[in-house]
């Protein structure tokens, strides 16, 4: 056994000896390969070249290995060592690893077989090195092998990939989804309370052309419905606004382009169904588009981030490691040339928002947006506009405070309030506040990795006084209070289900309505 491993030992060394006198013959410094490298790579040391044995510190006359080492600085001149004038002997190595070693040195041997420098090469070492590539044959055929193998496997990916450049992802969510209250609201029965199955088909194209840059393209199908409950409160994120149908027809649902301006600078592009979202951070756990998380609209997000357009600009810039500012300019008419819109005359949403995360578990956000034109999404009837009259022009300015907070890795409290100032502008004019608030309690991981549970108490947009009366907006008279609590439960990596029920105390903040339950049971498919 001893004499195997002199030879074996003393093999790996001829052949970084070899190496050694091939770059010397050619007057530069090359890396040398050696046993100990190839067991040791983590390590990322060259190796330095020694002159004798004794420069070796863990190498003694009385190690067994010892004349090897000595006759081949004899006879060359050189030997591998550490930089810190070890040689590191005693250091096991496999056959896969030595016949590594071994090949890449035969083509080296067959150079300095056919230079001048030949005679530095002894029958003997030659003799070795051909006795080790037939003893190390088997090996170095697998070697090949798997070489080979993995050549193929890359051809045959490049050769079936999508885009060199853009990377192809989707999501369907499906939804059944009922009013399980049959009550009268505003004076009516609410007669949409038939149980219905709808689906939101997304694929999505994510380019990027110098790999800092970002193309995204959106197509989407949705025929989602919201149920009409005589009133804008408890809509469903994911289903098309209230008051507009949905149907299978394929559209670009998205579309912007980001790039970076400097190191802490991201600007976006949004050509085409841009949101809040797109522009900065909401700081809500329970902020997932409509496909996870929060089911409902106003569960998703604070209310206000409703008022921007879908089309614009925006700027995202670090301030440091744990505060970002954001800005944002979108118009929903900025396509539009007539008289009284395209970007700056018609409709826009003008963001600023300070967001601090002192820590992994602490987000803030402090938010500004001033608007023209631009109704909130969600609320009473008075809040989201709906008896405003048509040609009256109005403006706001709204201000928001959102908060997370992880208590621990398994629950998160949250929340937000916001607050709108609006006036209206033209015919009978006045103003109105708004306001809304909510406390959300999350709990990731529940039951499983990957699940997520949440609550989410609050009140939705809310007329708390009014002088434009006359101009369609009043008071809201009572409040009414939004529960909603949903399940997420990831079945697979793709496939995640979320029954969830959202119950209206008082719909419209009107107490003389019944109180209203909204039933969901959302599948999404991811891929």
């Amino acid at each position: 056994m001893q004499k195997f491993w002199t030879y074996l030992i003393a093999s790996s060394t001829v052949v970084s000896s070899i190496l050694c006198m091939n770059a010397a013959a050619k007057a530069e410094p090359v890396p040398v390969t050696n046993s100990e490298q190839q067991v040791n790579n983590s390590q990322e040391q060259a190796v330095s070249q020694v002159t004798s044995v004794s420069q070796l510190s863990d190498v003694q006359p009385n190690d067994w290995a010892f004349q090897a080492l000595q006759s081949l600085v004899e006879r060359y001149g050189c030997v591998a060592g550490y930089p810190n004038a070890t040689f590191r002997g005693n250091r096991a190595l496999s056959r896969y690893e030595f016949a590594a070693g071994l090949n890449a040195c035969l083509d080296r041997v067959n150079e300095l077989i056919a230079t001048a420098t030949s005679d530095l090469v002894s029958k003997q070492d030659l003799a070795t090195i051909q006795k080790l590539q037939k003893d190390f044959s088997g090996e170095l055929v697998t070697l090949r092998g798997r070489v080979d193998t993995v050549e193929a496997k890359t051809a045959e990916l490049e050769a079936n990939q999508f885009s060199t450049t853009t990377k192809l992802q989707g999501q369907v969510v499906a939804v059944v989804s009922d009013v399980l209250s049959n009550k009268q609201v505003n004076g009516g029965n609410i007669t949409d309370k038939n149980t219905t199955l709808g689906a939101r088909t997304r694929l999505e194209l994510v380019s990027s052309f110098t790999g800092k840059d970002t193309l995204f393209t959106r197509i989407q199908s949705n025929n989602i419905n919201n149920p009409d409950i005589k009133t804008k409160e408890g809509n469903l994120f994911f289903a098309n606004l209230p008051g507009t149908a949905g149907t299978n027809d394929v559209t670009i649902d998205g579309l912007w382009y980001a790039f970076p301006l400097g190191k802490n600078t991201q600007v976006k592009l949004i050509a085409n169904a841009g949101a809040a979202d797109d522009v900065t951070s909401t700081v809500n756990l329970f902020d997932g588009d409509g496909a996870f998380g929060a089911v409902s609209t106003f569960g998703t997000r604070n209310p206000i981030y409703g008022q921007l357009g879908d089309k614009g600009i925006a700027v995202n810039h670090q301030l440091g490691d744990k505060i970002g500012l954001s800005l944002g300019y979108l118009s929903s008419t900025a396509n539009n040339p007539t008289p009284g819109n395209g970007l700056f005359d018609g409709n826009y949403g003008a963001l600023a928002q300070l967001t601090v995360k002192p820590s992994d578990r602490i987000s803030l956000g402090l938010t500004y947006i001033n608007s023209y034109n631009q109704p909130l999404l969600t609320g009473s009837n008075n809040a989201t506009l709906t008896n405003l009259t048509p040609d009256e022009k109005f403006s706001s300015n709204s201000y928001g405070v959102q908060a997370s907070l992880g208590i621990s890795q398994k629950f998160v409290l949250g929340g937000w309030a916001g607050y709108t100032n609006s006036q209206v502008l033209t015919g009978t004019k006045g103003e109105f506040d708004t306001w809304n608030y909510a406390v959300t309690l999350g709990f990731p991981d529940l039951g499983k990795k990957g699940n997520l549970a949440g609550v989410i108490v609050g009140m939705e947009p809310k007329v708390t006084s009014s002088s434009a009366a006359g101009a369609g907006v009043a008071k809201d008279p009572n409040t009414s209070y939004h529960i909603e609590g949903f399940y997420q439960y990831k079945l697979s990596d793709n496939i995640t289900l979320t029954p969830a029920v959202i119950w209206l105390t008082a719909p419209d903040h009107n107490n003389t309505n019944d109180n209203v339950v909204i039933g969901a049971l959302r599948t999404t498919f991811s891929f």
